[in-house]
C-alpha cells in the first residue's frame, strides 16, 4: 500500500492539487502522523491542514480460458527433431532458475511429441 500512496501523492503534486514536504534530513516524504509529520529518519516538525487519503481500485479482470479440443496455443517454429529429423516444433519458455538468469526454452516435435530442452 506504500507504494500506492506514493503514486497517489506524486500524481496529485503534478497536478498541484498537494503540496508535499520533505525531510531536510533525508529527503524522503514526511508523512502525517498525529499533529507531526514524521519521517523514518527520525526527523519531526508540526503539522499544518494535513490531510491525507488513500484511494485503491479493484478491477475486474477478464481471463479467457482455451477449452480442451479448441486447438494448440503454443508457438511453433522450425526446429530439428533430435528423435525422428521433423522440422516443425511447438515451443515454450519456463523460468526454472534465479530472475537473473535466461529462462528455459523448450520443444515438442509435431511428428512424434518428443520433448527436449534448448542446449544453448
Amino acid at each position: 500500500m506504500a507504494g500506492l500512496r506514493l503514486v497517489l501523492l506524486n500524481c496529485l503534486s503534478l497536478r498541484g492539487l498537494l503540496k508535499m514536504k520533505f525531510c531536510p534530513k533525508c529527503g524522503s516524504i514526511l508523512m502525517p502522523k498525529g499533529k507531526f509529520l514524521v519521517c523514518s529518519c527520525g526527523y519531526k516538525e508540526a503539522a499544518t491542514e494535513t490531510k491525507v487519503s488513500e484511494k485503491a481500485k479493484d478491477e475486474d479482470h477478464k481471463i479467457e480460458v482455451a477449452e480442451a479440443g479448441s486447438g494448440d496455443v503454443r508457438s511453433v517454429v522450425e526446429e530439428q527433431c533430435p528423435k525422428c529429423g521433423h522440422m516443425k516444433c511447438y515451443t515454450w519458455e519456463i523460468q526454472m532458475r534465479a530472475a537473473d538468469e535466461p529462462a528455459t526454452r523448450f520443444f515438442e516435435c509435431q511428428k512424434c511429441h518428443h520433448k527436449w530442452r534448448d542446449q544453448r
